[in-house]
This record gives C-alpha cells, structure tokens and sequence, in this order.
C-alpha cells in the first residue's frame, strides 16, 4: 500500500512538474521515486525475513529483515532528509520560484489523499496488533520487532505532517511573495525526516545485536518456568529478538534434586509447550539444569521501555 501510494505521488508530482514547468515539483518527483525504493527495501525485508531456516542458519534469516530496514532508514537520511534540507537553502538563497500555485495544491492534495490511504492501512494494522497485547499504539511502536510495519507507519505520518508543511510554506510565500517560507517548510520536512530515520536506524541496530523481549513479557516466561511443579528458581533467563515476531528463550534452570533425568525431560516439554502456548512467536527454548536457590528467580529483566 505505501509503495502503491509514493509510486501514485510522484506519478502525479511529476505530471505537475512537466504542466506548470517547475522545477521544484520536478525535484519533489525526484524524492517521492526515492521513498518508493525506501519501500522496496522494506518489501524486501519482509520476503528474506521469512526465510525457513536452514543449516548455514539455524536460526532462521528473521535478522535479514532488520538489515534491510536498517538500509531503508539510511536511505530515508539520505534520500529524504538530506535532500529536503538542501532543496530549502537553495530556495531561500535563489528566491525563485518557476511553478504554479494551483498545479502546487492539486498535487499537495492528490498526495494528501494517497498518503492518507497509506498511512489509513497502517494505522489499522498497529491498532490490531495494540489490542491483540493489550497495550497501547505508542507502546507497541516502541517495543515491536516489527519493523516494516513501524517503518511504514512512521514514514507515512511523517509525510502527512510534510505535505501540511509544505503546504503552508507554499501558501505563505503566495501571500508574500517571499519564497523564505517554502523554503523554510522544506528545511522543516526533512528534519522531519530526520528524526524518523534516526528512530528507525536506532531501533534496526538494536535488534541487529540482539534485542530482549519486553520486561513484562519477560517477567511472564519467568512465571511461566518457576511455575513447573519441578522447578525450584529460574536464576537466569535470557530473551532475544530472532525476527519479527520471533523469539529466543535460554534459562538456566534448578531443578528439584529429588526428581529423576526423565521428569526432568519431561518438565521441559512441560515448559516449551507452556511458552508456545502463551506466546505464539517463542520459536526455541533452551534450559540448562543448574544449581541455584529456592524462589530466587531473575525476574525484571529485558526492555524497560
């Protein structure tokens, strides 16, 4: 949807272009191919993320994804921000402008309406996922692993807020006949961007080392082994971010001395089907018997955010 929407906007960016000679429309055609490849890579990411393991990978290729999305937020700096930045000093230094008010709003408007569809579909998508944890928007897009989806959403909020921008830069400098305020609008949408592909690049790099689960998913699985009747403390658990929506459990775990090698294997079948169970995205659980003391389980671990 949002790679359908940008291809739409700059088809229409550069139709305006070409009709009113502008070649501010024409440079902004330019930006909107460059999201588009931004979404490409996405796309990209969500077909080699879901890669079946094998055995050169073991664990899968769900890193993959946060690679290729790591490479779509540089390209948004580079391809957004950047440009956009440098296209407002330009502006205000030249003082020119070439184009059509009109043909500036028609397309201001058509790319508004596609945009809105976008970022629409997305908004329904992190509104689900919301509700499926029980949390709200702003915290499932700060913890998901889901990187696509938080790439697509931010981006597309972050060009309706530029279309209002540029929007009302365009209208201050018709009004005064001063092209400081389309410039100043374009410096605007790409700090903008900036600040987007800053969150994005953070967010991509630390599931690239290996980000843990949510604090209050971790406290659960914590819950979830020390409830085994065998099991005495969980003193350590371990979590890590495998992909989107997939996930590493390891544990190293005090078993009742008393019980025998075969309740102790099946305690384990016990516990990986509990996890399963309560959260669909566990892929492996490894536990490792080991020495520890009653009740001291490692408990508010994982991501405090």
């Amino acid at each position: 949807m949002a790679g359908c929407a940008n291809l739409a906007i700059a088809a229409a960016k550069l139709v305006a272009g070409l009709l009113s000679g502008s070649a501010a429309m024409l440079s902004e055609a330019a930006h909107s191919v460059a999201d588009t490849v931004t979404e490409v890579f996405l796309f990209v990411a969500l077909r080699r993320g879901s890669k079946d393991p094998d055995e050169q990978h073991p664990f899968g290729y769900g890193k993959e994804s946060f690679v290729w999305a790591f490479i779509a937020a540089l390209f948004t700096f580079v391809g957004g921000a950047c440009f956009s930045i440098y296209h407002g000093v330009t502006t205000i230094i030249s003082g020119e402008h070439s184009g059509q008010f009109l043909v500036s709003y028609v397309v201001l408007a058509v790319s508004f309406a596609a945009e809105g569809i976008s970022w629409l579909k997305a908004q329904r998508q992190v509104t689900g996922e919301s509700r499926r944890w029980n949390i709200s928007r702003r915290r499932f897009l700060r913890l998901t692993s889901d990187t696509t989806v938080k790439a697509v959403y931010f981006e597309d909020s972050a060009a309706l807020i530029g279309l209002i921008l540029a929007a009302a830069g365009i209208a201050g400098s018709q009004l005064t006949g001063d092209e400081l305020w389309d410039g100043l609008a374009s410096i605007a949408i790409g700090l903008l961007l900036l600040v987007v592909a800053t969150v994005l690049a953070r967010t991509n790099v630390s599931l690239l080392v290996g980000r843990a689960v949510p604090r209050r998913m971790h406290d659960q699985i914590a819950d979830d082994l020390a409830g085994i009747p065998v099991v005495t403390a969980v003193p350590t658990l371990l979590t890590m971010q495998l992909g989107p929506g997939a996930i590493l459990v390891a544990a190293k775990v005090d078993f009742d001395d008393d019980v025998s090698g075969a309740e102790i294997e099946e305690a384990s079948d016990e516990a990986e089907r509990r996890l399963r169970a309560r959260y669909a995205g566990i892929r492996y659980v490894f536990l490792d018997p080991t020495r520890g003391r009653a009740g001291r389980d490692h408990r508010d671990g994982g991501v405090d955010i």
